[in-house]
């Protein structure tokens, strides 16, 4: 019996170090699986990852034309993360237009040191006092939109290393915030001026785990969100970097410039690209596209510097055997300013994004009353066009947003 007993007690206790072993080989496969770089995972302590389009739909108020994004809850979506409202010497309250200008030499440096007598601004082609002149290095705030699409699998590495090369040559004081996208849009980290910060928030990027995200590229919705979402109360200089192969298959764009409004026949709540460009002249946010397509032969810079005044977006466009999706982020940088880049041409990587840092620094900000419309206060609602001129130094190019818009009132 005595005998029994025992060995019914080792029994039982190898049963108990058995399962004991079980859990343990399980937990430490889990850790394994979880420290695997291929594991589909994000990181708990990330918290700020959110998907910016979640629960988004879209409104357009009939009497205004003016796109809204309402969230579930009924309140504007734009309104979880934006930044607290700081001084803002440009407020709508004073209708002073704001325009950041980038003054480039003809080899593409910046252009530092001018002055406020340097500049002459132009209104629908009518010359306007420069009211407001700010050339200071405050810090700038710089929103990395970067797109992480199976379109761009093959170029994704080097597309997160560009992303750094950017972060590695912003001013210590700057903020950087970083946003991936594929069919849906992905909040990595909000403005920070932790430079570790935004590096992880970069590594974290991964094309092969948003396979699963069916529903295309929608370029132009991410970079619409990050504009509204991001910049809200922020003043000083704003800057968007967009990282893509420009390739978006939301918006529906074709080389007809009727593609870029609400269409007849379509639903008017949907987001369309001059609700992007308007969003952006509405913040004054500087945008700068880098494709990782090739440059098509005809856009030189010195073709798109002298294409400034009138949409790039014509039927004519074909004959110039621009590819619709890479021409239509060049209408963006030409509405919104801010310049297209290729992230393969001949310079290095290290200097691409040290030129781009270098004249997001010098950026210089140029204010104006806007002539009386026909209320007698302020501009007409719509669009007003805007041309900034140095005239001092003929080899000088200036890049600014091409219009600015004043909303109308119901």
């Amino acid at each position: 019996m005595r005998l029994q007993r025992r060995s019914r007690l080792g029994q039982s206790r190898a049963r108990r170090f058995e399962r004991r072993s079980g859990l343990l080989v399980l937990f430490l496969t889990l850790t394994a699986f979880a420290a695997w770089p291929g594991a589909p995972q994000k990181n708990s302590s990330d918290k700020h990852i959110r998907q910016l389009d979640r629960g988004i739909k879209w409104h357009r108020d009939p009497a205004t034309g003016e796109l809204d994004s309402i969230a579930d809850a009924g309140t504007p979506a734009a309104a979880k993360d934006k930044a607290p409202a700081g001084p803002q010497p440009l407020h709508a309250v004073t209708q002073m237009v704001p325009v950041t200008c980038i003054v480039s030499t003809a080899d593409g440096s910046a252009l530092p040191g001018l002055r406020r007598e340097d500049f002459r601004i132009y209104e629908d082609g009518v010359a306007q006092p420069v009211a407001y002149f700010d050339a200071s290095t405050a810090p700038a705030s710089v929103a990395l939109v970067i797109d992480a699409s199976p379109s761009v699998l093959r170029d994704s590495e080097e597309m997160k290393q560009a992303a750094g090369a950017l972060i590695d040559a912003l001013a210590p004081l700057d903020q950087a915030a970083v946003v991936d996208f594929s069919a849906h849009t992905y909040l990595q980290l909000p403005f920070s001026d932790v430079r570790e910060q935004a590096r992880r928030a970069i590594a974290r990027i991964d094309v092969k785990e948003l396979f699963a995200d069916t529903g295309g590229s929608n370029i132009y919705e991410a970079v619409y969100l990050a504009a509204r979402e991001l910049f809200g109360g922020r003043t000083g200089r704003k800057a968007i970097l967009l990282l893509t192969d420009g390739q978006d298959s939301g918006l529906g764009l074709t080389l007809d410039p009727a593609s870029t409004a609400p269409r007849p026949g379509e639903s008017a709540d949907r987001l369309t690209f001059d609700d992007v460009a308007r969003q952006l002249a509405a913040e004054d946010i500087q945008i700068f596209a880098v494709s990782t397509e090739n440059r098509p032969r005809v856009m030189t810079p010195e073709w798109l510097a002298t294409h400034t005044a009138a949409t790039l977006v014509s039927p004519n466009a074909r004959t110039l055997g621009i590819p619709p999706y890479t021409l239509f982020l060049a209408e963006l940088v030409r509405r919104a300013g801010g310049q297209l880049y290729f992230l393969r041409e001949s310079e290095t990587m290290t200097d691409t994004f040290r030129k781009i840092a270098e004249k997001i620094r010098a950026e210089y900000t140029l204010g104006f009353y806007p002539a009386p419309g026909a209320t007698g206060a302020g501009a007409s609602p719509g669009w007003h066009s805007l041309r900034v001129e140095v005239p001092a130094d003929a080899g000088a190019q200036v890049s600014h947003r091409a219009a600015y818009y004043v909303p109308a009132t119901p």
